[in-house]
């Protein structure tokens, strides 16, 4: 059976499909997938034995030129790429509009998500076949669920498996235990106090642990400057491309992460990750995995899902904080201490494992 599968973005979203092709490959014996994905994440599905073929899509650069994108002929070998091979099911996994709209150019049935459970409900206007999957639970899980469903199995019991191999990735032959910082994110309000960062480190390196702080665009490289400075066991990395990135977390003794892309990549490669959720929920889209530990705030209006911050100290946080430093003010709920302990706490439980 060779199934078209459309999930294009982001990098969490894409890492939290591939459980769902190990439960596929499991349930149907020799089940092929072709994987429609965003350029930037195209090694992502590859890493994944049940994937024969990563079909790149850049819809974000083509959105920019669109003109270029038809008169430089993308557009149009795109299209031929997806009809080239015979399938025998299409699932978009993505329930969105741009998604779907990929799905009219393949010569096979489309399935998807009904109008109540997709994230944009007329997506599911393009599919064939809709399937209901309830909300208010883990991404992960819905995305299986969607494919026991459309695929006619009987969803497995207990955790997903994500079907990669970590030893395989892995490339840290002769250097010495570290510690792998993942200090960037997307919203502001999803990033952990730089001052917070900093204090760790310098607990981290006192406690004889080296410390690496990757990055991905010149803030962020500024910022793991900034809290690597003056710290012998500290390193900056050089930029990294996602299969490099891939190798780097795999190694890794342990990861602490804000909610963003590569701690999910850390938990889909089996690394023991403490995570910490401001804003966000982590129930709905937190690291999942073994050795997969969430610090979720209890600040009065935590999780708001909010991009900009629109708490209002008041005097008591004023007097308490430093509200040049500590912000968004939910994570002070968090802070180097409560998160350092909750560390060793983990490094110790994976040494007794």
């Amino acid at each position: 059976m060779r199934v078209l599968l459309i999930k294009t973005s982001s990098l969490g979203d894409v890492i939290h499909t591939l459980p769902a092709l190990t439960d596929a490959a499991r349930a149907i014996p020799g089940i092929q997938f072709d994987w429609v994905v965003e350029e930037g994440f195209a090694e992502i599905p590859a890493w994944h034995p049940a994937v024969a073929r990563v079909i790149p899509v850049a819809i974000r650069r083509w959105r920019k030129s669109f003109w270029q994108t038809l008169k430089s002929g993308e557009w149009r070998r795109f299209k031929r790429r997806l009809r080239e091979a015979r399938y025998d099911l299409v699932i978009d996994a993505q329930g969105l509009l741009k998604s779907a709209w990929l799905t009219r150019y393949t010569r096979a049935p489309v399935a998807g998500l009904d109008k109540s459970s997709a994230r944009e409900p007329l997506a599911s206007r393009f599919y064939d076949r809709r399937y209901p999957v309830a909300w208010g639970q883990h991404a992960v899980e819905r995305v299986r669920q969607l494919f026991a469903q459309a695929l006619d199995y009987r969803l497995p019991e207990g955790v997903g498996n994500y079907g990669l191999n970590r030893a395989q990735l892995a490339d840290s032959a002769g250097e010495a235990p570290y510690l792998l910082f993942l200090h960037g994110t997307t919203w502001d309000t999803k990033h952990w106090p730089e001052h917070y960062w900093r204090e760790l480190a310098e607990r981290a390196c006192d406690h004889g642990w080296h410390v690496r702080l990757p990055w991905g665009n010149p803030s962020e490289k500024a910022r793991a400057e900034r809290i690597a400075q003056g710290l012998e066991r500290a390193a900056v990395l050089p930029r990294l491309s996602l299969a490099g990135m891939a190798k780097v977390v795999a190694g890794a003794r342990a990861c602490v992460a804000v909610d963003t892309g590569l701690g999910h990549l850390a938990a889909a490669l089996d690394v023991p990750t403490l995570s910490l959720y401001g804003p966000t929920n982590p129930g709905f889209t937190g690291a999942y995995g073994r050795a997969q530990i969430h610090l979720g705030s209890d600040f009065p209006c935590a999780p708001c899902l909010k991009k900009t911050c629109a708490y209002k100290p008041t005097a008591e946080d004023r007097r308490l904080f430093d509200l040049a430093r500590e912000q968004p003010l939910c994570f002070t709920r968090l802070n180097p201490q409560r998160v350092a302990t909750q560390l060793e706490a983990l490094l110790l439980t994976e040494d007794f494992h």
